[in-house]
């Protein structure tokens, strides 16, 4: 199926979640232990619900509308909402489940669903813009446990991801972009694949939808202390924004809204600092050209 039958079903259930969140907070009951002990079930399954990470079964959904004191409209309305996020439409990267993480799974259906995406890497570039054989060598490091045949399968959900996100998506993302020139210089892959990437990024970094801007070396002291990071924005104004950020854990999510006022304000400063967009095609010409 396509992604947006996916990124409606995941924003049907982060929706749902955000509700319950406020009717639980309008009737009184301020935590979810309150609710849990009401209910008699576990805290954690009751914050996976209110966070969009679990389905909501038929049987706590009644007990949180009589809890809560849902009158019947309401109820209605959030009936129709609740069965939105129990219909199983199999998002395209289905195929790949064997390979997808859970974490990785989640942020797929984040991105399928928004509309803007703000991004900042230091060492490599962004997903969206790579090409096959860069995908490859950054996922063979980056996943020195896994065989080659799952290597080249998330290189083929990245490839898939470029596909429904841009090159064929009715409403292409909005990417915002800023890199390191660092990015840039870095062989990842080899001469050949390092050359072949930068052509395709002069090629990519056309696209209508597309904002790249680099960080030149001369302020690298704005752009090298802060890890990567991606905050997504969704066309419905009542979801909030998600970020992801990058650790030696793996990738962390971001939802509290207090640490995405802070991203946001971090990526205007690295936008600030940062070329414009043709002095930024510039420097890609002039990296390309030493290759050569």
């Amino acid at each position: 199926m396509g992604a947006s039958m996916a990124s409606t079903l995941l924003m049907s259930r982060v929706t749902f979640g955000r509700t319950l969140r406020r009717l639980r907070g309008e009737s009184g009951y301020r935590t979810l232990a309150d609710v849990a002990a009401a209910l008699g079930c576990d805290v954690s399954l009751l914050s996976r619900i209110e966070t969009g990470r679990r389905v909501c079964s038929p049987h706590h959904f009644a007990q949180l509308m009589e809890l809560y004191e849902v009158p019947s409209g309401q109820r209605d309305e959030l009936a129709r909402l609740h069965a939105d996020t129990r219909e199983q439409r199999p998002p395209w990267w289905t195929p790949y489940s064997e390979v997808i993480s859970a974490q990785y799974e989640r942020f797929l259906g984040f991105e399928a669903a928004a509309s803007t995406v703000f991004e900042y890497q230091v060492g490599i570039l962004p997903g969206l813009l790579q090409t096959e054989a860069y995908a490859q060598a950054v996922t063979g490091v980056g996943f020195t446990s896994l065989g080659q045949d799952q290597i080249e399968a998330l290189v083929e959900v990245r490839g898939l991801r470029q596909r429904h996100c841009l090159v064929e998506a009715e409403t292409p993302l909005k990417c915002h972009y800023v890199i390191t020139q660092a990015a840039l210089d870095f062989q990842v892959g080899g001469q050949h694949t390092h050359r072949e990437q930068l052509t395709h990024l002069l090629e990519i970094s056309t696209h209508p939808s597309i904002d790249l801007r680099v960080v030149p070396y001369e302020k690298g002291e704005q752009a090298a202390q802060i890890g990567a990071f991606m905050i997504l924005q969704f066309p419905d104004e009542d979801v909030p924004d998600v970020a992801f950020g990058e650790s030696v854990a793996g990738s962390l999510t971001i939802d509290d809204q207090r640490d995405l006022r802070r991203l946001h304000r971090l990526f205007r400063s690295l936008s600030d600092v940062a070329l414009s967009v043709d002095e930024s095609r510039n420097i890609i010409v002039r990296t390309k050209k030493k290759e050569s």
